[in-house]
């Protein structure tokens, strides 16, 4: 029996490989070691290959996809109905090659190293202003104890500490003091990362044609469109702009039943930092909007005055995300008199 479809559960160490023929028997079941699952597929001949999207998912694909065979990527939430018996790595490996062949599944893009090294980028970055909000919160309830209250502001904290540090009658102990003055080394280390981050961020987006292109629509900026360029890869891979806007969760949840439809809050689906930048670049793309006047948009205007601004920032975030789709599809620029037109 020749194989046509191999499911392999991903780990760190130990793979389990599951693989059927052309009528869906199984043909092997076995586990195998990380240095042993190159050489084994490419012993196969070409056939379909399922892998859940995970931890080295798009390495493993990128791999395979070099011996000659077909890979995709399907996230996890999708191959857990096809598990039939208590969860190990024999019945999830089943499930996958299982779930690969079905006809109305929905895959995954696998992403090129590129595109991986810049989301690597946001994900760091993300993480140290975490961090030094963190920190920053942290110095200054200590300070509260102290009765020393610091004005809001990340700028002000840096502003206000070495003056906090070098007031000798402000009754703040040595010992204080000295971690005080740690705190504000690590913050520095910590803006200064950030920074050159963001600058390799806009480096990488002045080489780059088509996050040039989105960076022009409003509420979109490097930041965003880098993140979106490198997460998206080819926009063709979504049928059409609002398949991408329930991809990244800006659609609302569904409840309907009975023929009634009932329609909820976003569903929150999809990449948590994409939808992030996007509704907080709406929200200033709205409030730039506001301050323009009468030479506003007309759709945002008529936009804030039917709905709350919390509504009005999600659709616009949903408009833009539609207009990353067309953008980026059909490989054209951005167009504000085309909007205007069109409203």
């Amino acid at each position: 029996m020749q194989v046509t479809t191999l499911g392999i559960d991903l780990a760190k160490n130990v793979f389990q490989v599951h693989g059927v023929d052309a009528q869906g028997r199984q043909v092997f079941s076995k586990a195998l070691r990380r240095s042993q699952l190159r050489n084994f597929v490419a012993q196969l001949p070409a056939c379909r290959i399922g892998l859940e999207a995970c931890g080295s998912a798009h390495y493993w694909a990128r791999e395979l996809q070099a011996l000659g065979h077909e890979v995709r990527l399907m996230a996890p939430q999708f191959v857990k109905p096809y598990v039939k018996t208590n969860k190990n790595d024999r019945a999830d490996a089943e499930a996958i090659c299982e779930a690969v062949t079905r006809p109305n599944m929905r895959f995954v893009p696998i992403k090129t190293p590129d595109q991986q090294a810049v989301l690597a980028l946001h994900r760091v970055r993300e993480g140290q202003i975490k961090a030094r909000t963190a920190q920053a919160n942290q110095v200054r309830g200590l300070l509260a104890e102290f009765g020393i209250v610091v004005p809001q502001g990340m700028t002000t904290l840096f502003r206000e500490l070495p003056g906090i540090l070098e007031d000798a009658e402000n009754g703040l102990p040595d010992l204080f003091r000295t971690l005080l003055a740690d705190r504000l080394e690590e913050l520095r280390r910590l803006d200064q990362a950030v920074k050159e981050q963001e600058r390799q961020i806009q480096a990488w987006h002045r080489s780059h044609a088509v996050s040039r292109r989105l960076a022009e629509i409003p509420g979109i900026g490097p930041i965003s469109a880098t993140a979106l360029v490198a997460a998206i890869g080819h926009a063709r891979h979504f049928k059409n702009g609002r398949q991408l806007a329930a991809w990244m969760g800006l659609v609302p949840k569904q409840h309907s039943s009975g023929g009634q439809s009932n329609l909820l809050g976003i569903s929150k689906r999809g990449d948590r930092y994409l939808r992030m930048l996007l509704i907080h670049g709406a929200r200033s793309a709205l409030l730039a909007d506001q301050r323009r006047g009468e030479g506003g948009d007309p759709w945002l205007e008529g936009l804030r005055q039917r709905r709350c601004p919390n509504v009005a920032t999600v659709a616009l975030a949903n408009k833009n995300a539609r207009t990353v789709w067309a953008l980026m599809a059909h490989d054209r620029t951005f167009d504000p008199g085309l909007r205007g037109a069109a409203a």
